[in-house]
């Protein structure tokens, strides 16, 4: 990827998990520490960045007087949303763009809190971006301009993957496919682990052969041309023991209605929390 350029400073509001990680990520793609100012209540191992010359604070009063972002990247949780945009709705402009990473949260929301002229960009990143193989899925609004547009996604991509939607609504069902997608996968790991234990493993054995099986696979699928069906198939021999296995996961009862009625569970949540 090509150095990442900002046309000003970036103001990152929150500063946990994932703010971390894109803060790393864009340290890692050349952006120039000292454009880049943090608000977090309670910030934690940063001392490395600081070091570089970004700008920390515990409040927002801590920010220069008359800071006008290009960028105001929003990565607090959607409970403390109201509260924080009270801080910097005076920000809002046509030379500022908020960029959202908040679940539920709807352009409309933004524009309430901060100005219905106030240049709003949501998007649903996830936890893999702290090892920069995440996936963030952005919302192309025919309101925003195309290069301020770009760059969200250069920001995002600095931690992996970017992918676009033009229906904003669509974000519900994709914070419930790869926003929580990592958990069904930790998941995943917990049940085969203890399937393993139950069936006679070693309660540490069984963890590592699902731990490491599980993210072999993720690998293989990650790096391969062919489709995830194709690489199932290719385990599976005929009246083999896999295929005993995988019956019983393709049941009427199996993996595909509980996946089903978990996306929709999900996906019902995010729509309640944008209200």
């Amino acid at each position: 990827m090509a150095k990442l350029t900002l046309p000003g400073a970036l103001l990152l509001v929150g500063c946990g998990k994932m703010g971390g990680a894109l803060l790393r990520g864009w340290l890692g793609q050349g952006v120039e520490p000292t454009q880049v100012y943090v608000v977090d209540l309670a910030p934690k191992e940063l001392d490395d960045v600081q070091a570089a010359g970004v700008h920390i604070m515990t409040s927002p009063d801590q920010l220069p007087a008359g800071l006008e972002p290009a960028i105001v990247l929003l990565a607090v949780k959607p409970q403390f949303m109201d509260e924080a945009l009270t801080h910097y709705k005076k920000m809002a402009s046509p030379s500022t763009t908020f960029l959202s990473i908040a679940a539920g949260k709807t352009v409309a929301y933004f524009k309430e809190k901060l100005g219905a002229d106030a240049l709003i960009v949501r998007s649903m990143p996830n936890t893999p971006a702290a090892v920069s193989r995440g996936m963030t899925v952005i919302c192309r609004d025919p309101q925003v301009p195309a290069p301020i547009l770009d760059l969200c996604g250069q920001l995002l991509a600095a931690v992996g993957e970017v992918a676009w939607v033009d229906d904003e609504q669509l974000l519900n069902q994709v914070t419930a496919v790869s926003g929580g997608g990592p958990a069904y996968v930790f998941l995943l790991i917990e049940a085969l682990a203890e399937a393993g234990r139950v069936n006679g493993l070693p309660a540490d054995l069984a963890m590592q052969l699902a731990r490491s099986t599980v993210c072999g696979s993720g690998e293989l699928a990650y790096q391969s041309t062919e489709s995830a069906t194709a690489l199932r198939q290719a385990v599976m021999s005929p009246k083999g023991t896999t295929l005993e296995a995988v019956n019983v996961l393709m049941a009427e009862d199996g993996i595909q209605p509980l996946m089903n009625r978990a996306i929709a569970a999900a996906t019902k949540r995010s729509r309640e929390l944008a209200n």
